[in-house]
């Protein structure tokens, strides 16, 4: 990117909240330095949310990025805060550890000349450290994690970590929610109540790591399943008694993704496939037991509360 030009205007602002994390912020900083729209009409706010140190010399190798800090925890608030501290008529959100392709801007600069357009979200890919040879984990989400498309069209929201929207869009809808809650899917749900409309830009790409362990994977479907419980059991009977069905049908869901799996084009070869399908049974079958201790009163306990704390 250019450096900044004064007395023009952004058109984009991009938000990218951060948490201990400074290697992936140099990274995914890095990526938006060499995007191919005008950086003259950007502006970037990195906003902290509690970092044991702020990352101040990362910003400073980045010219015309700011840092903020949001003390109040959660990937919400310090979006919340990103947008009150910038201008631009257009908002752009991405993570600290994702890597925006060169023409991510520009493609969400195209996708907002259509006047119907309100909210954008884009396809998330696995940064994988060898394409040709994945490792299991790597395979697995390179198949299974960001399902951006499907969330967009079957549940009408995207993920934070690709997404973008008119200003005037957030501020009808509201801010995102508070660690409590999985933020992205209760701000889509209040957008569809208003009306508004997120569409898939497949042009919109971004690229996100793979996590490091089982573990990791376990503890991310921690927090989702504490959230979705939440939501089951605030509709009583009717709720715990789906909630049931779903417990259910987790346990026996692996063979029907075999369809998918060999189908992907994410993963290179059937070697990559056999690694991924070995992942899934051992994730589905976690979730399976998670979901009925949560059931049976002894896992609903806050995971939540600590997404970004480990």
């Amino acid at each position: 990117m250019a450096q900044d030009t004064p007395g023009r205007e952004p058109r984009i602002a991009v938000i990218v909240p951060h948490l201990n994390q400074p290697d992936h912020l140099e990274r995914s900083l890095s990526a938006l330095d060499a995007q191919s729209f005008d950086r003259a009409e950007v502006e970037v706010v990195v906003v902290d949310n509690g970092s044991r140190a702020l990352p101040r010399e990362v910003v400073a190798r980045h010219p015309g990025v700011r840092l903020i800090e949001e003390p109040e925890p959660g990937p919400g608030p310090a979006r919340n805060a990103g947008v009150a501290a910038t201008r631009a008529p257009l908002l752009a959100f991405v993570d600290a550890d994702c890597v925006a392709d060169p023409r991510w801007l520009e493609v969400i600069a195209d996708a907002f000349r259509d006047p119907q357009a309100e909210v954008i979200g884009g396809d998330v890919r696995i940064l994988m450290r060898d394409p040709a040879r994945p490792g299991p984990i790597e395979a697995y989400e390179a198949i299974f994690a960001f399902r951006q498309r499907e969330y967009i069209r079957k549940m009408g929201f995207s993920g934070t970590g690709n997404l973008a929207m008119r200003r005037e869009v957030f501020a009808r809808v509201g801010p995102f929610a508070g660690i409590g809650a999985a933020e992205d899917a209760e701000w889509g749900r209040r957008a569809r109540a208003r009306g508004v409309v997120t569409r898939y830009e497949p042009r919109m790409i971004v690229h996100h790591p793979a996590r490091e362990s089982l573990r990791e994977l376990q503890l991310k479907w921690d927090r989702h399943i504490s959230h979705q419980f939440a939501e089951a059991a605030a509709q009583g009977r009717r709720g715990l008694a789906k909630w049931a069905l779903k417990t259910a049908a987790m346990a026996l869901s692996p063979a029907a993704e075999i369809p998918r799996i060999l189908a992907s084009d994410r993963v290179p070869d059937m070697r990559a496939r056999l690694l991924a399908f070995g992942v899934l049974t051992r994730i589905r079958a976690y979730r399976a037991r998670r979901m009925l201790e949560a059931l049976l009163g002894g896992a609903a306990r806050g995971a939540s509360g600590r997404w970004n704390r480990d």
